[in-house]
């Protein structure tokens, strides 16, 4: 059948979202599907009118693609799309809504505070960020409410630290999550749904070769980070890590595909960081890592998507 991938995009990611377009592109090729690549303009929704018995597959990272706008379109416009919808996927790239949505749920996260800046510059930064020393404790973690490849994220283990990793963060959005920092082994769980529910496929493990956080360059840097899949944890710890992933991906109301960011702490307790309603399909990705570990392949889940959104 005719598959419209959609990469690119204005956010931050626009790079990392063409690289993860030309590899879902390549791989609908290769299983025999009629694939047109295409960017977010003017041209779009005409492109889509020409092939009216056409799915499509939006590959867009941060902004468009994941704060819920195209898919929304594209549900307005009565086009079959893989993916979230765009309720949904609004939900999750807001962490300031994901976070307590999923702790609602019964899922362990971490302590969270949202700061709009406009309230951070009107009520005075000195107060709010010795509240948020109180409250959070050190070291804590700061990152754009809306902004996903961890742009604009980092740790703060000081109060010295924390004036400028807000002004990063607010570099990517106008509002903040201050985070208790969680000790643990970070693992991302690619959830897949094919019509039967959603399906935890096996963890990756991630550490980043400089020992610091999985920021963006240790996530598209080849040979940045060291994956390891199956996670090394016991197997009864990798079930519950499984369960809340596929938790989490019900409660933000999501559909066909989905990561979710983990933490497990040392006593094996699984803690939601964040979900992703379009994860990366680069070489240093982790889904195709999940993918693979499952015996599968990008063509082969995304295929089997393109039918059940048909």
């Amino acid at each position: 059948m005719t598959v419209i991938v959609i990469a690119g995009g204005l956010s931050h990611e626009r790079d990392i979202s063409l690289r993860s377009g030309r590899r879902v592109t390549a791989a609908l090729r290769e299983a025999g599907h009629e694939v047109i690549e295409t960017d977010v303009n003017a041209d779009l929704l005409p492109l889509i009118e020409q092939h009216p018995d056409a799915v499509v597959v939006p590959v867009l990272h941060g902004g468009l693609g994941e704060d819920g706008a195209l898919r929304e379109v594209l549900e307005l416009m009565e086009v079959p799309f893989v993916g979230s919808t765009g309720d949904a996927s609004r939900r999750t790239f807001d962490k300031s809504i994901a976070t307590p949505t999923v702790a609602a749920a019964g899922v362990a996260t971490p302590k969270q505070v949202s700061l709009p800046q406009a309230i951070f510059k009107e009520l005075g930064a000195r107060r709010i960020m010795a509240g948020l020393g109180r409250h959070i404790g050190f070291p804590m973690v700061v990152k754009p409410a809306q902004s996903g490849s961890a742009l604009g994220v980092g740790m703060v283990a000081d109060a010295a630290a924390l004036p400028g990793a807000l002004v990063a963060a607010y570099a990517y959005g106008g509002v903040a999550v201050i985070e208790e920092f969680v000790e643990g082994t970070e693992v991302a769980v690619t959830v897949v749904d094919e019509g039967e529910g959603p399906t935890a496929l096996p963890a990756v493990e991630i550490h980043p070769a400089s020992g610091g956080m999985y920021d963006y360059e240790a996530r598209y840097t080849a040979g940045a980070t060291r994956f390891i899949t199956p996670a090394r944890l016991p197997d009864e710890v990798l079930a519950r890590v499984a369960e809340a992933a596929v938790v989490a991906h019900r409660a933000l109301g999501l559909r066909h595909l989905s990561r979710m960011d983990i933490i497990v702490r040392p006593d094996g307790t699984p803690v939601f960081i964040e979900g992703n309603v379009a994860p990366g399909m680069t070489e240093t990705s982790l889904a195709p890592l999940a993918f693979e570990a499952a015996g599968r392949s990008i063509a082969d889940v995304l295929g089997k998507l393109v039918g059940l959104a048909r």
